[in-house]
């Protein structure tokens, strides 16, 4: 099931506003946390990094392969989830909530806006099964 409370990208983040003003929760979606199998690394940049969107912000290492994660829009980190460092498999077990990847501060409140919604990268999917 894809949640219907966040926005995706084709590169299979997810970015959920926190209600806090332009803050967006960034994780990796259940079908990418499935596709790469059981994660035992997960490596995020450090609070306060400025990003542009589709820029490469960390990796998740998996036991089949290493992927870079893409920043859904432009901003600054302002939380990493550190709970990741000692528990990556918690993007497994739980990739819309306690597998979470960072915060951002969103350049622009509506970027969230311009990315699919959960039918949008339901169809994503859909056509790359």
């Amino acid at each position: 099931m894809i949640p219907a409370d966040r926005r995706y990208t084709a590169e299979h983040e997810w970015a959920q506003p926190t209600g806090s003003g332009s803050v967006l929760r960034i994780g990796i979606t259940s079908y990418a946390q499935e596709n790469l199998g059981d994660i035992v690394y997960v490596s995020l940049p450090e609070v306060g990094q400025s990003l542009e969107a589709g820029q490469s912000f960390g990796e998740v290492e998996s036991t089949k392969s290493v992927s870079d994660l893409y920043a859904p829009t432009a901003g600054t980190i302002t939380a990493r989830n550190d709970a990741l460092d000692a528990n990556p498999e918690l993007v497994n077990s739980d990739p819309y909530g306690d597998g979470w990847m960072v915060e951002i501060e969103a350049a622009d409140a509506a970027a969230a806006e311009a990315l699919l919604d959960a039918a949008a990268y339901g169809e994503i999917i859909a056509s790359a099964g």
